[in-house]
C-alpha cells in the first residue's frame, strides 16, 4: 500500500471510529475480494466464506470505535479471519464425519511441509510423526514431506498403490488424533503466507 492509499485507508478508518457507514462501505468493497479468495483456497466452500466474511465485518463494525489508525489495519483484519477460520474448523471437528473429510481433503490439497522455516519450528508436529510405524513414516515423508506420488512411492518401495494409501489413511487419523494443532497450524500458514 502506497503512501497516498494509506492516508486514505486512515481517513477512512477516522471517519469509521465515529460511525461513517460509507466509510464501512468502502472499506467492505475494499478487502473482501482479496479476503473472499484466500478464505476459499482454504475453506472451499462459498457457503462458509460468506458466513466468515459476514462474521468479520460484523466484527469490524462493532468494534469501530476502538480501531486505531496507527496500527496496520490489513494485519488487523487478517487475524479476526484467521480466528474466524480456526474457529469454523473446530466447529467441523466435533463432527466426526465432517472432520474425516476435511481432514483428508486438506492432506490432498495442501501440503503444510513446503514451508520449511515454519515447519522447522514445528516440534510437536514431527514428534507425533516419528511416533508412526516405520514403513507408516517412510511413506508418509515420502508422500507428504518430498511430494513423491502414491505410485512413485509404490515403485520405490515395492508395495502397491493401495498400501501407500492405506499408509496415508492411517498416518493422516493418527496426527488427527494425537495433534490438535495440527489445523491452527495450517491455518497460520495460510494466512502467514497471506500477509507476506
Amino acid at each position: 500500500m502506497n503512501a497516498k492509499q494509506n492516508n486514505n485507508l486512515d481517513e477512512l478508518l477516522l471517519r469509521l471510529q465515529h460511525g461513517d457507514y460509507a466509510a464501512f462501505e468502502i472499506i467492505y468493497h475494499t478487502y473482501k475480494k482479496r479476503i473472499a479468495a484466500n478464505l476459499y483456497r482454504l475453506l472451499k466452500s462459498w457457503d462458509a466464506v460468506e458466513d466468515i466474511l459476514q462474521e468479520l465485518f460484523i466484527r469490524i463494525w462493532q468494534n469501530r470505535s476502538t480501531l486505531q489508525t496507527d496500527k496496520k489495519f490489513e494485519a488487523y483484519i487478517f487475524a479476526i479471519a484467521a480466528n474466524l477460520v480456526n474457529d469454523h474448523f473446530r466447529k467441523v471437528f466435533k463432527d466426526q464425519k465432517l472432520s474425516e473429510e476435511l481432514w483428508n481433503r486438506l492432506s490432498e490439497i495442501y501440503h503444510p511441509f513446503d514451508e520449511g522455516s515454519a515447519v522447522a519450528a514445528d516440534e510437536e508436529l514431527f514428534r507425533n510423526i516419528d511416533q508412526l510405524p516405520p514403513q507408516r513414516k517412510k511413506v508418509f515423508v515420502l508422500c507428504k514431506i518430498e511430494g513423491k506420488s502414491y505410485a512413485e512411492v509404490s515403485r520405490l518401495l515395492e508395495i502397491s498403490e493401495a498400501a501407500v494409501n492405506d499408509h496415508i489413511t492411517k498416518a493422516n487419523r493418527f496426527l488427527k488424533a494425537n495433534y490438535d494443532k495440527a489445523i491452527p497450524f495450517v491455518v497460520y500458514l495460510f494466512w502467514h503466507n497471506l500477509l507476506e
